[in-house]
């Protein structure tokens, strides 16, 4: 067998059945689906038992113990010469494993990832999500897939291993967030080869209202914190900016109040200035990318949330890790695991 799918799921059956509904129509068979459910309170095994006839389908419950200790435990269950990595809220297009494989028979690699989009079916929030989260305006196309790239470094949505290469490196560590990430890094450490594969891409709902959104990306700030204590060359100043980003729109709603308070217009009036003219680029942008004024507005939103989302992140764990010596478990002990 070639392909080994693990997934952990956490609360979210609704999701796993679109995504083992889309496994159903690869164009390659070659694969087996290990799902493994992380403690949930609501099960999806009942959505699981009812695939089993159309894919080789292992379903697996244990504790909680958060994504890349799920993912391990799954790992140790597959018979797959490559490991795929998921997350539970992505679907698949048909010809997924196909890209797969073409890239592969041309040039075999340790490890591989891909990038994310948005389906048609999506809602438009999630549309505008998906833009935010790839636009140039706010992560540089850091994001959407560019072979460019001098290193690619795969995230957990789509990510890849030879299974060799997983079990040398010795799988995911127990970091609670940035666990993908890590794994990446070690990949290079270890002098593996990793690539960008840009046709094995994934429909990815990311989230579907703005406080789960602002959740996801304050986790993701906290997680670049997490990386810098454990290796502090993969800080870089583009990690920054969001950091930067949010003090400096605290700043400028500040002096906009001061002016409110005190009737003072040019004072309220200049420092919204460059915030109403960032949101309306990302509009703009928007707009260029889906065709829907709707969806534009809800980009510039979303690009706000992002950014400022993963800048108190960013800047919470920087405060508690780095200023009062805090571990990482220490810090977030009400959250470690769920």
């Amino acid at each position: 067998m070639r392909y080994s799918f693990i997934i952990p799921v956490y609360n979210r059956p609704e999701e796993i059945g679109e995504l083992l509904d889309s496994l159903t129509h690869q164009t390659v068979r070659d694969f087996e689906v290990i799902i493994v459910e992380d403690g949930s309170e609501i099960s999806c095994e009942n959505v699981c038992n009812s695939y089993r006839e159309q894919l080789d389908l292992h379903y697996f419950k244990k504790k909680n113990s958060g994504p890349g200790q799920t993912r391990n435990y799954g790992a140790k269950q597959a018979k797959g010469s490559y490991l795929l990595i998921l997350d539970s809220d992505v679907v698949l297009p048909p010809d997924y494993l196909k890209a797969i494989n073409k890239e592969l028979d041309y040039k075999p690699s340790d490890a591989f990832g891909g990038p994310d989009r948005a389906a048609e079916s999506f809602t438009p929030l999630q549309k505008a999500i998906s833009i935010s989260m790839t636009s140039f305006l706010t992560t540089g196309g850091i994001r959407g897939g560019k072979k460019k790239l001098d290193k690619f470094y795969p995230r957990s949505f789509n990510m890849g291993i030879r299974r060799e290469v997983y079990e040398n490196l010795g799988g995911f560590s127990n970091m609670r967030f940035g666990e993908d990430i890590d794994f990446s890094i070690r990949i290079y450490k270890n002098n593996y080869h990793c690539r960008l594969f840009p046709e094995a891409w994934v429909w990815h709902k990311r989230r579907t209202d703005f406080k789960k959104f602002w959740k996801q990306v304050f986790n993701s700030g906290i997680a670049r914190i997490n990386l810098y204590k454990k290796y502090p060359e993969s800080l870089k100043i583009v990690h920054l900016l969001p950091a930067i980003f949010t003090i400096g729109v605290s700043c400028m709603l500040l002096l906009s109040l001061i002016g409110i308070i005190s009737r003072l217009t040019l004072l309220i009036w200049v420092p919204l200035t460059p915030l109403v003219i960032y949101y309306l680029s990302v509009l703009l942008d928007g707009l260029k990318e889906s065709h829907s004024f709707y969806i534009g507005i809800l980009a510039g939103c979303a690009a706000y949330v992002q950014l400022t989302g993963y800048g108190c992140g960013f800047l919470k764990a920087w405060w508690r890790m780095c200023i009062r010596g805090k571990s990482e478990f220490s810090a977030y002990q009400n959250t470690f695991y769920k």
